[in-house]
C-alpha cells in the first residue's frame, strides 16, 4: 500500500506539491520511504541531507504525528498500513 508524505514550507515549493506519495508501506522503513521520496523529487535532496548523505538535524520527520527521531527508531522505525509521513524544516518564529 503506498504511503503519503506531507511536505511543508518550502519542502513542498521544492517538490512542487504538498503531498507525494510513494510506493513504500507496512514492512518497509521510514528511511526507505525518505529514500523513494528523493529518488521521486530529486530537488529535495540537498535540502533533506548534508554533505555526507545523513538526514540533516533541523529537518524533522514526523510518522502520524510524532517525530522518529525523538520519540521511535529514527530511520528505521517500521511503517504499518495507514501512516502519514511529514517532513519539516527548521522553523522559527519572532
Amino acid at each position: 500500500m503506498p504511503t503519503e508524505w506531507k511536505l511543508f514550507a518550502d519542502l513542498a515549493e521544492r517538490a512542487g506539491d504538498k503531498h507525494v506519495t510513494v510506493d513504500a508501506g507496512a514492512g518497509d522503513t521510514v528511511g526507505d520511504a525518505l529514500e523513494q521520496l528523493l529518488e521521486e523529487r530529486s530537488d529535495l535532496e540537498g535540502r533533506v541531507l548534508d554533505d555526507d548523505g545523513e538526514l540533516r538535524s533541523q529537518i524533522n520527520v514526523l510518522r502520524n504525528g510524532t517525530n522518529v527521531l525523538v520519540e521511535e527508531e529514527g530511520m528505521k522505525t517500521e511503517l504499518e498500513e495507514g501512516d502519514e509521513l511529514a517532513l519539516f524544516p527548521p522553523v522559527s518564529g519572532g
